[in-house]
């Protein structure tokens, strides 16, 4: 039974451009870019140099700590190890290959003998070598979240409510690929040690739904699909995990807080392929749509594609283009270079026209409440626009303004059309900017207080190394005395 949760908007999912549309692969690129972060943590190290030859599915980045490795999505010549352009801004040292278009497999691809008498452990470690992050786009490495999970995590949840505007390509993987689905999440339900797991969709994939529920039955799994009412944003793991489940993630916690692991479609068939195959991620799924491109389309393409040659592939762009965004409408990233891979959470590229610029040159604030009305994180955006605009730091910190999600429901939903989401952006920045300039101080302070310690202990060192010469002294001075005496 699917519960509410609290806030949310209902935008036209204006998925009638794809949502019919078989999932296409792409010519293969002459050129894969692949940039060192393509997940939540630390950019990872180039393992290869120019002039090396790769094969596909080669580890070619390292990370430490938090990451994910990255691995050559074509087979070729390394052509440069240098920085290019970024989805989020500025640039990444990426890794270019020039394409031999052999697809020449690597000796590290190997998969189990037998996949299902794996333990717990054996998959884990499958997924962590095989680069998976979450592929809806927050790249939290997959490894990371399971282990971090086993012990606590009770209910799996498969996130199939895909509720941004435009994009499909989850949608088009339940109908073309659901065997992989029940499997991977049959395989993230053993890795848990819980047979309770749950597939959330919206009920504008109908289709999708059935799909699954035919899959699940073959399988004889133990996986239950519930719809969902559409709402926007359902596919955030706290409001899904409230809908499927009832339960409330704490403020600041995560989904395992309250027994739930979270899982996109596509990071699901890429545990799948992990698995069964040893395969790491070297593919995505974008929908590239919106109304500044030709002929919209579900591709499949590999990892560090340009998005230039995603738009030729449906026909290039309008002449009338004015933007282009990588990921949805809501929660996606305006683009200035076509240069730009795509990335394992790339999951849609969109390119608009100038007659839906929706902007206005001096927005002001009504006070009609619909954006704290709207805000799932239940949040007061009009008050955190306020404190963002005039870099009040403490007040934005008071109002908890890093609970903000970024979903974009309150710009959505705003009269007078505020940049909202933009300014908790900035705000968000600025805060963790002071905290870090704050860490940054305090570990001065705590490295001047050791050096200064270390002196005086070198100094105190010193005197009592120097009092015994002293103390000989005094005793020749009576020795002498004790002589004249006598």
């Amino acid at each position: 039974m699917a519960n509410a949760f609290f806030g949310g908007v209902h935008p036209h999912d204006m998925k009638a451009q794809t949502n019919e549309k078989p999932i296409q692969r792409i010519p293969p690129p002459p050129e894969v870019i692949i940039p060192m972060s393509m997940h939540f943590g630390a950019p990872c190290t180039p393992l290869v140099k120019k002039g090396d030859t790769v094969k596909m599915g080669q580890k070619i980045g390292e990370f430490r700590g938090l990451g994910a490795p990255i691995h050559a999505s074509v087979s070729g010549k390394v052509k440069a190890v240098e920085p290019r352009p970024y989805s989020m801004g500025g640039n990444m040292m990426a890794v270019v290959i020039e394409n031999d278009f052999q697809d020449t497999l690597s000796e590290e691809v190997k998969a189990p003998e037998n996949p299902d008498a794996l333990t717990p452990d054996e998959m884990v470690e499958l997924v962590k070598n095989a680069g998976i992050v979450g592929m809806g786009g927050a790249t939290f490495p997959t490894h990371v979240k399971i282990s971090g999970g086993i012990g606590k995590v009770n209910t799996v949840i498969i996130n199939g409510a895909e509720c941004e505007p435009y994009i499909t390509g989850d949608h088009r993987t339940m109908l073309e690929r659901s065997e992989e689905i029940i499997r991977g999440a049959v395989y993230l339900g053993k890795m848990f040690g819980t047979d309770k797991i749950l597939i959330g969709v919206e009920d504008n994939k109908q289709n999708g739904i059935e799909k699954l529920k035919q899959e699940i039955q073959k399988q004889s799994a133990s996986v239950q699909v519930i719809p969902l009412k559409c709402r926007y944003p359902q596919g955030g793991e706290k409001q899904l995990c409230q809908a499927l489940t009832g339960r409330q993630v704490p403020p600041g916690g995560l989904p395992a807080n309250i027994g739930c692991a979270v899982f996109n479609i596509n990071t699901t068939c890429a545990v799948y392929r992990a698995i069964t195959q040893g395969m790491p991620v070297i593919n995505k799924i974008v929908t590239v749509a919106g109304s500044g491109v030709e002929e919209p389309k579900n591709i499949e393409c590999p990892i560090g594609t340009p998005i230039e040659k995603l738009f030729d592939f449906c026909g290039g762009l309008k002449e009338t283009t004015y933007k282009l965004i990588m990921g949805g409408p809501m929660m996606g990233m305006a683009q200035y270079t076509t240069d730009v891979p795509v990335g394992k959470g790339t999951g849609a590229m969109l390119a608009f026209c100038e007659d839906e610029e929706q902007s206005v040159e001096t927005p002001r604030c009504i006070r009609c409440g619909k954006c704290v009305a709207a805000c799932p994180m239940r949040l007061e955006p009009l008050f955190l626009y306020q404190f963002a605009s005039k870099n009040m730091l403490d007040e934005l910190e008071a109002y908890h303004i890093m609970d903000c999600m970024e979903c974009g429901a309150c710009s959505y939903t705003c009269p007078a059309r505020m940049p909202l989401t933009h300014m908790f952006k900035y705000g968000k920045q600025k805060l963790k900017d002071r905290q870090m300039a704050e860490r940054a101080a305090a570990e001065a302070k705590k490295a001047r207080e050791a050096q200064e310690a270390q002196e005086n202990q070198d100094k105190k060192a010193q005197e009592q190394a120097q009092k015994p010469d002293k103390n000989k002294k005094d005793k020749s001075k009576q020795d002498k005395k004790e002589v004249a005496v006598s």
